[in-house]
C-alpha cells in the first residue's frame, strides 16, 4: 500500500499521512459515493496534494479496497479479539453474537459506508466482492472452524451453520440499521440472539 520512492519521502509516508488520506477518503466516499468521488476531491478533504495521494495509492480503487480492509479487520478484531476463544461454547457463541450485532449497530461510520457499498455493487461489482473476500469470508472462516471444534455441539454441517448464524445477524443489521426499517420491523437484537442460542441448544439436546 505505501511505497517510498525516496529518501525525502519518508515524512511523507508516514502512517499517519496514509490515516489521513483514508480519513479524507472516507469522507468523500459517504458524501459522493463512489463513482463521484475524485483523488482531487479525495487530496482535498484529507489535506494533501494530490501527488501525495498518488504516492500511497495508485488509484481510487486501491483507495476503497483500502477502507474496506481496515473496516474489516477493525470488525474483526473487536469481535474475535487476538486470544484463542475459551468458554462453554454456546455461551461462546452468544457472546460473539452480541458484539457483532453492537458493533454494526452502534458504528454509524460502518452502516453508511455499507449503504454506498451496496448502492454501487451493481455498476461495481469488483467493490461488492472486495467486501465479501476481505470481510465476511475471514468471519465465516473463522466461525467454521470454532463450530468444527466443538462437536459437543453435534453440528453435522459447521459451514453450512457458520452461514446460517452470520447471515442472521447481517440481515437484521442491513434491514434496522443499513435500509432504515428499525421503526418499520422492530425488534431488539436481544431477541435474535436468545433465539439463536435456543435453536443450537435444542439440537443439541435433541441429539
Amino acid at each position: 500500500m505505501i511505497r517510498v520512492k525516496t529518501n525525502e519521502m519518508e515524512r511523507e509516508s508516514s502512517p499517519e499521512k496514509v490515516e489521513q488520506i483514508l480519513q479524507g477518503a472516507m469522507q468523500e466516499f459517504l458524501a459522493h459515493g463512489f463513482a463521484g468521488t475524485s483523488m482531487d476531491r479525495v487530496a482535498a478533504a484529507a489535506g494533501v496534494s494530490k501527488a501525495t495521494v498518488y504516492s500511497h495509492f495508485a488509484d481510487k480503487e486501491g483507495l476503497f479496497k483500502a477502507l474496506i480492509e481496515r473496516l474489516a479487520r477493525k470488525k474483526f478484531q473487536l469481535i474475535f479479539g487476538s486470544e484463542p476463544l475459551e468458554g462453554e461454547p454456546l455461551e461462546v457463541l452468544r457472546q460473539l453474537g452480541t458484539r457483532a450485532l453492537e458493533q454494526m449497530s452502534t458504528d454509524q461510520e460502518h452502516s453508511a459506508f455499507m449503504r454506498v457499498l451496496i448502492g454501487e455493487s451493481g455498476r461495481f461489482p469488483e467493490l461488492a466482492q472486495i467486501c465479501v473476500n476481505s470481510m465476511i469470508k475471514p468471519t465465516l472462516v473463522a466461525l467454521n472452524k470454532y463450530l468444527a471444534s466443538h462437536p459437543e455441539l453435534k453440528i453435522r454441517d459447521p459451514e453450512a451453520m457458520a452461514r446460517i448464524l452470520l447471515g442472521s445477524l447481517v440481515h437484521f443489521h442491513i434491514t434496522q440499521e443499513v435500509l432504515h426499517g428499525e421503526n418499520i420491523i422492530p425488534m431488539k437484537g436481544d431477541r435474535i440472539i436468545d433465539t439463536m442460542i435456543d435453536l443450537l441448544e435444542k439440537s443439541v439436546r435433541a441429539s
